[in-house]
């Protein structure tokens, strides 16, 4: 079993940043590939960014690609989602999940441990 928990959310004005983490308790942190998805109200969620086991290896949606920089740290087991540059259609609750393998890292319905989420909200 994996406990996830993210922070970090908050108001933001356009064109500002914040960074959000998610630390992990349970299984061995630096065996599982993480993931940042997002819901916005009336929306389904989306993936927004993963990361492999090592860190070696991330992946993004178009959306946030050259803003957003997921990275982890697994001596601290936690991963962060750096948010630069952000603009009103990023508000959303922000997900960090955890899944054993990297493979079809942006499919939600592969990953197999969730956090409760946090609020993002970016005011034009």
């Amino acid at each position: 079993q994996v406990h996830l928990v993210e922070s970090g959310g908050g108001l933001v004005q356009a064109g500002g940043s914040l960074r959000l983490s998610c630390a992990a308790s349970g299984r061995t942190f630096s065996s599982l590939a993480m993931g940042w998805f997002r819901q916005a109200p009336g929306k389904e969620r989306e993936f927004v960014a993963a990361i492999s086991w090592s860190g070696s290896t991330t992946v993004y949606a178009d959306s946030v690609k050259g803003r957003f920089t997921i990275s982890r740290d697994n001596a601290k087991n936690t991963v962060y989602l750096q948010m630069n540059s952000l603009k009103p259609e990023d508000t959303a609750v922000y997900y960090c999940a955890a899944k054993i393998d990297y493979s079809d890292r942006d499919q939600l319905g592969t990953y197999d441990y969730w956090g409760q989420g946090t609020q993002v909200t970016v005011s034009s």
